[in-house]
């Protein structure tokens, strides 16, 4: 059996107590509960507006992203295939932002279980993805440049097609502790209902750990020793060729997983520091929970704003992106004065066949 006491009334007991008996009580910070305080009402709205502002910035961009590919879908590299299934990634993980968005602001979720469960799991989901998608861009530019092979086209499309397949269900099966998120109330006597991971089964410590450890081995260090790897040993045999081609080839990759670590890192480091918290692995600070449990927040809309940012560094950074978004409104142009020519001198045959007739 367990008695749940009000903070402020347990107080008010104490003073009580104190003035009666004039017996000083010195409160053990161990044995009170240290819980985050609900956002102010400018916290809430801050962070709604970063959901909502990331959101409006990455589902036009990775479509624009995801329909300049399409276009050249004849001639795809491998890389560009990766790229490809990144902006879907980024984008699915987009369309959940508006419902993050709207707890924030709300201090509460109003969509049900089903729904905190399903966005939860497309959240991280698509997190994996990305960066393995980001891991197999690495390796393909790797084996582009390092090991230069002629291979028929057909195979490495048919190989990029498997891998992406791969990935995605090796992402979604990495996801699936995210069905432990519940829609929940977290005090029986408060109307309150939040979504966030809830552990019944075993000990919440212990599926905490092994999940945050899926996550950060597989989700970020994995993927990142890959990633630096590859690219270590790419740069080492671009700086010995005098060409400047594949360098500019490399410079929108390279950028790329420079904004992913920018964005995800501060994230991961600071969930490994709530996670060492949790386990009673260091001193008990209430201060220090508070400013960890501020620190989530905050990096946690740094890591989403990455799902925004790629389509931009495509533009400003990629030159075959650039090239070939002109080459596609081009194309667009020439079709829409077709159709309007067209257009013209039908009205104009009409108009003259009306004219005669009168």
């Amino acid at each position: 059996m367990s008695f749940i006491i009000d903070l402020e009334d347990f107080l008010d007991i104490i003073n009580d107590t104190i003035e009666t008996n004039h017996t000083p009580y010195i409160v053990d910070p161990k044995t009170l509960s240290c819980e985050a305080q609900p956002l102010g009402f400018s916290a809430a709205v801050t962070m709604c507006i970063v959901h909502f502002s990331i959101f409006l910035l990455a589902i036009p961009g990775n479509l624009l992203v995801g329909c300049v590919i399409c276009s050249r879908r004849q001639n795809l590299a491998p890389s560009d295939v990766y790229l490809f299934h990144l902006t879907v990634a980024d984008g699915l993980l987009a369309l959940t932002l508006p419902f993050w968005a709207i707890q924030a602001m709300t201090q509460r979720w109003l969509f049900g279980d089903f729904m905190c469960k399903f966005l939860s799991l497309i959240l991280e989901a698509n997190f994996y993805t990305s960066i393995l998608f980001l891991a197999c861009i690495s390796i393909d530019r790797y084996l582009a440049i390092v090991h230069t092979t002629e291979t028929r086209k057909s195979r490495q499309q048919m190989c990029s097609r498997l891998l992406c397949g791969a990935v995605w269900v090796l992402g979604w099966a990495l996801a699936l502790p995210a069905l432990f998120n519940d829609a929940f109330q977290p005090h029986p006597d408060s109307n309150k209902i939040i979504c966030s991971e809830r552990y019944d089964i075993g000990s919440a410590t212990s599926w905490r750990i092994t999940t945050r450890g899926i996550r950060h081995i597989f989700g970020f260090f994995l993927p990142l020793i890959v990633m630096v790897t590859c690219y270590s040993i790419t740069i080492a045999r671009l700086l010995r060729t005098r060409g400047f081609q594949k360098h500019r080839a490399m410079k929108v990759i390279l950028v790329v997983v420079a904004a992913f670590l920018l964005c995800w890192a501060p994230y991961h480091f600071t969930m490994i520091v709530d996670s060492i918290l949790r386990a009673d692995l260091v001193p008990f600070s209430c201060a220090m929970r508070i400013s960890v449990d501020v620190a989530l927040i905050v990096t946690h809309g740094l890591a989403l704003f990455h799902s925004c940012i790629n389509p931009i560094l495509y533009a400003f950074v990629g030159e075959k992106f650039r090239n070939n978004l002109k080459l596609l409104l081009q194309k667009k142009l020439r079709k829409e004065r077709m159709s309007g020519s067209k257009f013209s001198r039908s009205t104009s045959q009409t108009s003259e066949g009306s004219g005669s007739a009168l």
